[in-house]
């Protein structure tokens, strides 16, 4: 191919660029998405938010092509901002960039409109071609988050107030404080602490707030 065409090339890539927004508290992460994104000639990082607040209004102001979206973050979280985002731009394509696998945070992430779920571990390797993918229209789940996916298909699911109950317990709440925060007797707590166990298949209160945090369902 002729030179000039190469250059020629070169120009229809940079006019034709993924536009990204970064949405991540840790400056580190972002700086290395910018590092990886800076080097490609289709794509480009418009803008970035250290919180779901911010990020749900850069996205407003920019209408970017790609969102990179943390989970855990500062005022809204990552699923709350997904789904924000979603309601007031349906096409919006998102991508979870996140350190957790457990099932219960890829269900909500995915429910809640992201098209793609990326484990950070993984974003050196993986992250340029999972953004070509998504704006193509394509979907990604890590293989280590579809093997929890997979692994809990077919489980109860714990109920609104099971996983408040839970969170408390988490919390190093007593059945008496529980019962008096969320309004309920003891004997009613006693009953969802044993669905709870039943549901995770626990041993005790102790093991279903690891499992409960290793899924994605609770956090500290």
């Amino acid at each position: 191919m002729a030179k000039n065409d190469d250059h020629g090339w070169e120009e229809v890539l940079t006019a034709a660029s993924i536009r990204i927004v970064c949405i991540d508290d840790h400056p580190l992460v972002r700086e290395g998405i910018n590092a990886l994104v800076s080097g490609q000639a289709d794509m480009e990082v418009v803008a970035e938010a250290s919180d779901g607040r911010d990020g749900v209004e850069k996205v407003r102001l920019h209408r970017p092509d790609i969102i990179l979206m943390d989970l855990q973050m500062p005022g809204i979280g990552g699923v709350e901002a997904i789904s924000e985002i979603r309601s007031e731009f349906p096409s919006s394509r998102i991508i979870v960039l996140t350190t957790y696998a457990g099932d219960d945070l890829v269900k909500r992430s995915m429910l809640a409109g992201a098209q793609a779920y990326l484990l950070k571990s993984s974003v050196r390797k993986d992250l340029l071609d999972v953004v070509r993918a998504v704006f193509r229209g394509q979907k990604y789940i890590h293989p280590d988050a579809a093997t929890g996916l997979a692994t809990h298909i077919g489980d109860d699911s714990l109920s609104a107030r099971e996983l408040a109950v839970l969170k408390l317990i988490a919390a190093g709440g007593s059945n008496k404080l529980i019962a008096a925060q969320l309004s309920i007797t003891e004997e009613t707590v006693k009953g969802h602490v044993k669905n709870i166990l039943s549901k995770l298949r626990a041993n005790d209160r102790t093991h279903a707030v690891t499992i409960g945090l290793k899924r994605g369902m609770i956090e500290l």
